[in-house]
């Protein structure tokens, strides 16, 4: 039966942890980046907080091989009560009046740290408290949470900011910690079928398999389509890490936090309603699936220089919806053309390309507030889709590229 792996109790335990644990770093990312901006009001140190938090799309690569040699209960249970002790810091510091951007800077790489294993994480403990038949439900289950909460708890995290501060946000935050501590320590994990010790890869080696395989994916792209579909989506990832640096400020700006939460959410329903559209476009030539990346650069904009806060709020939410359709749909077409034993490597290489670019237009986003302004940095951030979709226009052989459902290798240069 379908639904046979809610009757796992473990499983439920599991699933109820991590629910509880992305609301932690969900609530905590918009607290954390708020308050910096209230104490200093520089989007600059947002965008340097911001490329922080966002390192783990980097850093990932380290945290498997460790994951591998630790005690799983004790890692999840750890890393919870860590990020746990580390957010409670932050009202303890305000009720002593020593509550500073500094300490934010110093709280930041210990919260980036806690959480780096728990994707990992997640992919080493399941097969230990699931049957193999029931695997594909379970990480569906997952998914899900994943795909839908933070969109839900940014939102929330603004308007608890707005309502109630952000040093009060971090109490509950502390909280939702230890309850998934008390989740995960509940867990029952199956022994292992073989010894970890044993086989597990020591860090040198995982480093010099992941070198291997993106050489080996630089290889297979070379003189193909992905190499310029590569670029657009490093420039948009770069955007958005401007974007991520400025919402605060922009959120300030036309009303306060709790449309920077709602900013936040905008971004992830509108993702959410293209991967949801995504697989509705299989049918339509790929080229023009990106070409709606203007479509997504005009609602951008309409949304910098709305009139009012909702109608910036709802065209933000559109501006997302073709980066969720393509996103979808160029998964589907990398799960087309290249043969199942290339699709790791591939997805290192474009997973390292779009990971870089993310924390240093974070960054750099930051500084470019301070220097052009807020508004003026939401506006340009929009050239990210305009870049995709003025790329491809310009680009005949991307122009003319056929529809994910008729994808042949060759016509990717494959």
């Amino acid at each position: 039966m379908t639904d046979s792996v809610w009757r796992n109790p473990s499983f439920r335990r599991f699933f109820a942890g991590q629910f509880v644990t992305n609301a932690g770093d969900s609530l905590y990312t918009v607290a954390v980046l708020w308050l910096a901006f209230d104490l200093t009001g520089s989007t600059g140190v947002t965008g340097a907080l911001n490329s922080i938090l966002l390192l783990p799309w980097l850093l990932q690569i380290l945290a498997g091989p460790l994951v591998d040699r630790l005690p799983l209960k004790g890692v999840l249970v750890g890393a919870q009560l860590a990020q746990g002790v580390v957010v409670l810091s932050l009202p303890l510091a305000a009720a002593a009046g020593h509550l500073s951007v500094e300490l934010l800077f110093a709280v930041a790489p210990l919260l980036m740290l806690a959480s780096l294993a728990m994707a990992p994480m997640e992919t080493a403990v399941l097969p230990r408290i699931v049957d193999d038949a029931r695997l594909s439900n379970a990480n569906a289950a997952l998914a899900t949470v994943t795909l839908g909460l933070d969109m839900v708890f940014d939102a929330l995290g603004g308007a608890v900011v707005a309502t109630v501060g952000a040093t009060a946000l971090f109490l509950a935050d502390a909280g939702t910690f230890a309850l998934a501590a008390l989740l995960f320590a509940g867990v029952r994990l199956n022994a292992p079928t073989s010894e970890p010790t044993a086989d597990a890869p020591s860090v040198r080696d995982v480093l010099g398999s992941y070198r291997d395989d993106l050489r080996e994916g630089i290889d297979v792209l070379r003189g193909t389509v992905f190499v310029e579909l590569v670029l657009t989506t490093a420039v948009a990832n770069f955007t958005t890490g401007v974007t991520l640096a400025v919402l605060p400020a922009f959120g300030a700006a036309i009303g306060g936090p709790l449309f920077y939460g709602l900013l936040l959410g905008a971004l992830g329903v509108g993702r959410l309603l293209g991967s949801l559209v995504g697989p509705r476009l299989e049918s339509v030539p790929f080229g023009r699936v990106l070409l709606m990346q203007g479509v997504g650069a005009a609602c951008w904009l309409a949304a910098v220089f709305a009139p009012t806060p909702a109608l910036t709020v709802a065209l933000f939410c559109l501006a997302w919806v073709p980066a969720g359709a393509s996103g979808v749909v160029s998964s589907t077409l990398n799960q087309r053309v290249f043969p199942a034993d290339l699709l790791g490597r591939v997805s290192a290489t474009k997973g390292t390309a779009s990971g870089a670019t993310l924390p240093l237009g974070s960054l750099l986003g930051g500084l470019l507030g301070e220097a052009v302004g807020v508004r003026a940095t939401m506006a340009l951030a929009a050239s990210g889709f305009a870049f995709t979709a003025a790329y491809v226009l310009l680009r005949p052989r991307l122009r003319r590229l056929p529809a994910v459902a008729d994808a042949d290798p060759e016509d990717f240069g494959l």
